[in-house]
């Protein structure tokens, strides 16, 4: 099912898209391949919507919130907006500082895409990015397949280029497994990762490149404990951060879990990524869909990654592409209840 969702800042109509299997439904919008309801039932068969969003195209492309957004060609942070590949200096938008956050201000998530498949129960979103798009080098084709199983959800990227470039996508989903609509519930929610270390960041988030490990710290995860438990401890990475906004490596798969203990809801995290991103919409301060107030920490995201800054950390996993080889990264989110 199909219906008009509204226009784009640059005058498009953009639509929504359902799809559906068993008990769970997804609404997606060609504007940005965004994830924009995904709807979970709990044990006594009671529906809720667990990610947050917006009623709008206009709403998504006012926001820096990046709700359920497909973001790219890069995800997370590059130290001075700026990388080499091949001996060449590739300039990116400094749009956090000196720094470039998500790709730019012109990024995937304020794009309308083309819908290229459809089926009941999935949907390709395809995007061009030509050579020279918010920086990055090569024409790049892309899609984005969202994939309903009875109790997954599948998100596939795949991309070619041209030429050497980089590639790391990722979902920008904040899960509130209470319901979008219960913001005050979202930190009391149950966090278990089995990551072995973290990467700290400076005051600007960009990571210092070493690999700290988790144990006795707030970022141990890996007995269950609730994400607020600990967020306000005084400890440095998470002053800097004003809580919760790190990489962690992926150990093992599952490499999150998140639990609801109101509605029993659980999701699963798994991916072929080497990072997840723990972010506790600390800066988070909007009104989202229905005219639900989302205020800070409303939500929680787990975006599937390289690490943050990679492009400068030769020892850690690349996400540069060789011309002409295919990109392919799948993220999986698991639900129980």
């Amino acid at each position: 099912m199909n219906t008009f969702f509204g226009k784009t800042p640059l005058g498009e109509d953009a639509y929504l898209y359902t799809i559906c299997c068993g008990q769970l439904q997804a609404n997606l919008t060609d504007f940005g391949a965004t994830l924009v309801n995904l709807f979970v039932p709990d044990a006594a068969g009671n529906m809720a919507d667990v990610v947050l969003g917006f009623d709008s195209p206009a709403a998504y492309a006012a926001s820096d919130t990046y709700f359920g957004a497909t973001v790219g060609r890069n995800a997370n942070r590059i130290r001075n907006a700026a990388f080499i590949i091949n001996n060449k200096t590739y300039r990116l938008y400094a749009n956090e500082g000196e720094n470039n956050l998500h790709s730019g201000p012109d990024g995937y998530e304020r794009r309308l895409w083309k819908v290229i498949r459809q089926q009941e129960d999935r949907i390709t979103f395809s995007l061009h990015s030509p050579h020279g798009d918010q920086g990055f080098p090569g024409n790049a084709d892309i899609t984005v397949s969202y994939i309903l199983e009875q109790d997954s959800l599948h998100i596939v990227y795949d991309a070619v280029s041209d030429r050497d470039t980089v590639f790391n996508l990722t979902n920008h989903s904040y899960f509130n497994l209470a319901g979008h609509d219960h913001p005050e519930k979202a930190m009391e929610q149950i966090l278990s990762m089995p990551a072995r270390f973290f990467t700290p960041a400076d005051s600007q988030s960009i990571p210092t490149g070493q690999c700290q490990p988790v144990e006795g710290t707030p970022f141990d995860f890996r007995l269950p404990k609730p994400i607020g438990r600990d967020i306000g401890q005084d400890h440095p990475s998470l002053l800097l951060q004003a809580g919760y906004d790190h990489n962690f490596e992926v150990f093992c798969n599952p490499c999150a879990y998140l639990t609801d203990p109101g509605s029993g809801r659980c999701m699963s995290v798994s991916t072929d990524c080497p990072g997840i991103q723990l972010y506790a919409a600390n800066y988070t301060d909007t009104v989202g869909k229905g005219g639900v107030p989302y205020p800070k920490r409303s939500g929680i995201c787990l975006e599937t990654q390289f690490f943050p800054d990679a492009v400068h950390h030769p020892e850690w996993k690349q996400p540069i592409v060789k011309a002409g080889e295919k990109y392919h990264s799948v993220t999986t989110y698991r639900f129980s209840w």
